[in-house]
């Protein structure tokens, strides 16, 4: 005899569970609750979930993607900040989703402080991500989790598209550069406004993403982090200027630039990730 699936949360739903809890959404946290079945059945579809994935959810709010996650993976894990949102979940997912209950847990927490999650390590991150801190959420996770292998998540718009901009682009930047070291990015869609209680005035878009190994060169993330940051701090000045703080002189910077076959003249927005890895190994052969 096959399980029950979770029934969805809808409009009503959502309210009455929010009224029971005495919660109104908050700008200060980015909460903007999805009252949409269909939203969120299009949201697991487009990830691309197994019934082995072990997914971490962020931000899960009342529940509404959560339901939805339990019926395709194996395991969700749901990190929610919020202490009212967080004691609540447990409840509201053996309401809904009676027959999954022990495959769920949730984790009251900051998700940018995480540093592990509890039981079998995460293969996938499915989250409509608290929109004031969407990227830093999702880099520090792609950081302290190796085990995640793909993932869809929903963000502002202009987000989605600065995550998923190919190099010489005009959203191209440092968002799209880091979340490259990690995994292959792309935009997955769009996201109407009325499906969020309340409407959020922004639009919001889905990207996907899927593991790839960083560049192989011989600094660390941190070291090419730094070069990235230092190139597009002043966007539209070349290498050879933005970097020469950051390498300690114009010429140490040119040093780095010729290892990595690279003009001085060129702008950090015109090169990907493994440009930027040879750019950062240079300049530790400058200090060595």
């Amino acid at each position: 005899m096959t399980s029950a699936g979770p029934r969805l949360l809808g409009p009503a739903d959502v309210r009455s569970l929010a009224a029971s809890l005495g919660i109104r959404p908050t700008k200060q946290r980015g909460q903007n609750f999805v009252i949409d079945a269909n939203t969120v059945r299009r949201i697991v579809r487009a990830a691309g979930l197994t019934p082995s994935d072990v997914v971490v959810e962020v931000g899960p709010g009342l529940g509404s993607l959560t339901l939805a996650l339990l019926g395709a993976a194996e395991r969700v894990v749901a990190v929610e900040i919020d202490p009212l949102l967080a004691g609540a979940l447990p409840s509201t997912v053996a309401t809904y989703a009676p027959d999954h209950v022990d495959r769920f847990e949730v984790v009251e927490a900051d998700a940018l402080r995480v540093t592990s999650l509890p039981g079998p390590p995460p293969t996938a991150l499915v989250a409509n991500l608290p929109y004031n801190v969407s990227v830093p959420v999702l880099l520090h996770l792609m950081e302290i989790l190796p085990s995640l292998r793909h993932g869809l998540v929903m963000v502002q718009a202009e987000v989605a598209d600065r995550l998923a901009a190919r190099p010489g682009s005009r959203t191209y930047g440092v968002p799209s550069v880091k979340a490259a070291w990690y995994a292959s990015v792309r935009r997955a869609g769009s996201i109407g406004r009325n499906v969020f209680w309340p409407a959020p005035n922004v639009d919001s878009g889905l990207v996907a993403w899927e593991h790839r190994d960083p560049p192989p060169v011989d600094v660390s993330r941190e070291e090419v982090f730094a070069v990235v940051d230092a190139a597009f701090a002043q966007r539209r000045k070349t290498l050879r200027s933005t970097l020469k703080g950051y390498a300690g002189s114009a010429e140490a910077a040119e040093v780095a630039l010729a290892h990595a076959g690279i003009s001085p003249m060129a702008r950090g927005e015109s090169l990907g990730i493994e440009e930027f890895a040879r750019i950062a190994e240079g300049l530790a052969g400058t200090r060595s």
